[in-house]
């Protein structure tokens, strides 16, 4: 099966077919739409042959449906009928979570995107659970993703934002207990080190994670190698 995986991001929407040979992208928004979403992609995959869609959506995803407005897009994502007005067989996942369906290498992993916002999924033995840590109090009356996100890196500085980072990570990997950590998004490479049992993630790994999400995981699960030893400190 051909599949096209879209990642709907505040700037910017990302595109890649997974017989396709680059992404493509176009200007998304703090107005940006579903029917635009429709528009752009009818323009920018034309020429791309593809039997189904996956799209990764900024804003939590149940049974197949956004059960929240995205924060930093426009309205009506909530109801709108994507695969009929695709034309094809559609599944809609958290963009968190599809890069970390993306990245994973088997065990427990825990996945934190550290963008505008801080996006995390948890996959045990390609169990794929998206989590929603970002509004969860941390200190002072703040949340998480008011020190890890942007707006905490601009009020913090660098040097204090990643002794935060650090600190973090640590808390939920050993609460979730994950063998390792995933660092994804724009902010995670102004990172000057990385914490421990951490490495950094890479944006292609949406696209494999969009891919991945049509396969039957269960199968994976079934025919996995031996458990690995943790990763050890970088």
């Amino acid at each position: 099966m051909k599949i096209l995986t879209v990642d709907v991001g505040g700037s910017n929407v990302k595109l890649l077919a997974s017989e396709g040979p680059t992404p493509r992208k176009f200007p998304s928004g703090p107005g940006f739409t579903p029917q635009q979403l429709v528009d752009g992609l009818a323009e920018h995959a034309a020429d791309w042959r593809f039997d189904a869609i996956t799209i990764g959506l900024p804003t939590p995803i149940r049974d197949g449906q956004p059960i929240l407005e995205p924060r930093n897009l426009g309205k009506g994502w909530m109801g709108f009928d994507y695969a009929q007005a695709l034309g094809r067989p559609v599944r809609l996942i958290n963009d968190a979570a599809m890069q970390a369906l993306g990245s994973y290498e088997g065990d427990t992993m825990l996945f934190l995107g550290l963008g505008t916002g801080l996006g995390s999924a948890l996959i045990i033995d390609w169990s794929l659970a998206p989590l929603e840590l970002a509004h969860l109090p941390y200190r002072k009356g703040r949340t998480y993703e008011d020190y890890l996100g942007r707006r905490g890196l601009e009020r913090l500085g660098s040097r204090r934002w990643e002794r935060h980072v650090h600190h973090v990570v640590k808390l939920l990997r050993e609460a979730l207990v994950a063998d390792y950590v995933i660092l994804g998004g724009g902010n995670s490479k102004k990172l000057g080190r990385l914490p421990r049992n951490a490495r950094l993630g890479d944006n292609r790994h949406a696209f494999v994670g969009g891919f991945r999400l049509w396969e039957d995981l269960p199968a994976r699960r079934q025919n996995r190698p031996a458990r690995r030893k943790q990763p050890t400190s970088c």
